[in-house]
């Protein structure tokens, strides 16, 4: 039986010191049957011409140039509009995936066909990986027994691509836009918890976590969880969701007026 095809999308903005190692990594999957889907948005260094050069040795490499800059998560919306495959599946291009990335991805989905997201997280006390969760229980594990679920990059996860198109994709919202895309997903669809260690997270100073102050990116991820819990398709019980909210309220309250911004962030996202 034939492997699902795996949408690779790397969306790139000035990332020539970096761009290389993520697409060979992509390339030195185990994984063969993948698209990598390479979209510039309007880089002024050599990001562009990297890719070209790489994509010219691979047929499974094809490169955009937006027209103009249409900033993150726009610009992640215009690479899954190019996508083919079953799923898709997000690399910065900045990150790198290790070998056997998509394999381990690609059989933790096959394994649950009725998720339509697939996160990477470490390890957990009480339950071996993988771990199919409804999206009741993603509401109760995330807002009321601090095991907050949406924690996840992009490139530590994996989407159906088809959900992804029901969902209508990310909104625009820079920083935190994945958070409420998560959210949103796991609304409608289960979600698989998977082994971390798929990809590699470079940390550096243009990266764009750094873009926005803790405090504010706590700020607005509070305002973000408050709308979900307020979605007229929140899973949870009438009694749940108030719970929920009131808790969720309270922890926000007691962190900011405390003054620990990071308290603030481990308080809402131990679950990491």
């Amino acid at each position: 039986m034939e492997k699902p095809l795996v949408s690779v999308l790397m969306t790139v903005y000035n990332r020539a010191a970096y761009i290389r190692d993520a697409i060979t990594s992509v390339l030195a999957s185990t994984y063969s049957h993948f698209e990598l889907i390479i979209v510039d948005d309007c880089s002024t260094d050599d990001s562009l011409r990297i890719a070209y050069e790489i994509a010219a040795t691979d047929n499974r490499i094809t490169v955009y140039a937006n027209e103009k800059n249409l900033t993150d998560y726009p610009n992640r919306n215009r690479a899954a509009s190019y996508a083919k495959g079953k799923y898709i599946k997000y690399l910065d291009s900045d990150d790198t995936i290790y070998p056997y990335g998509l394999e381990i991805m690609v059989a933790r989905m096959e394994q649950f066909p009725e998720a339509a997201l697939g996160l990477s997280k470490w390890g957990l006390p009480d339950k071996p990986f993988p771990i199919l969760l409804t999206p009741e229980e993603l509401y109760r594990w995330s807002f009321l027994e601090n095991r907050f679920i949406f924690t996840n990059a992009p490139s530590s996860t994996i989407i159906l691509r088809s959900a992804f198109e029901d969902c209508h994709g990310f909104s625009g919202l820079n920083q935190v836009g994945d958070l409420e895309f998560w959210m949103k997903m796991a609304r409608r669809y289960p979600v698989v918890l998977m082994e971390a260690g798929t990809n590699w997270a470079r940390d550096h100073k243009d990266s764009e976590k750094y873009k926005d102050s803790l405090e504010v990116k706590a700020k607005m991820a509070f305002d973000l969880c408050i709308a979900a819990l307020h979605a007229e398709d929140n899973p949870l019980s009438i009694h749940d969701k108030k719970r929920a909210i009131e808790k969720l309220q309270t922890d926000f309250k007691r962190n900011k007026f405390r003054g620990r911004i990071k308290k603030i962030t481990s308080s809402f996202f131990p679950f990491r």
